[in-house]
């Protein structure tokens, strides 16, 4: 079972934001099962969902 990316923010926003955790949390708050990972090769935070879950 993979996970499917819904949103990509990068890593350098500004101190104290925290887009990536937003979205995962509004999408958490939906009840679907948002988590966010940090993408080292492109240096951006991902919101990802279980495969299939991206409906």
């Amino acid at each position: 079972m993979g996970e499917k990316v819904l949103e990509r923010f990068p890593a350098g926003g500004p101190r104290g934001s925290w887009p990536a955790e937003e979205c995962a949390a509004a999408l958490r708050a939906e009840g679907r099962p948002a988590t966010v990972v940090m993408d080292l090769r492109t240096d951006a935070f991902l919101v990802v969902v279980p495969a299939g879950e991206e409906n």
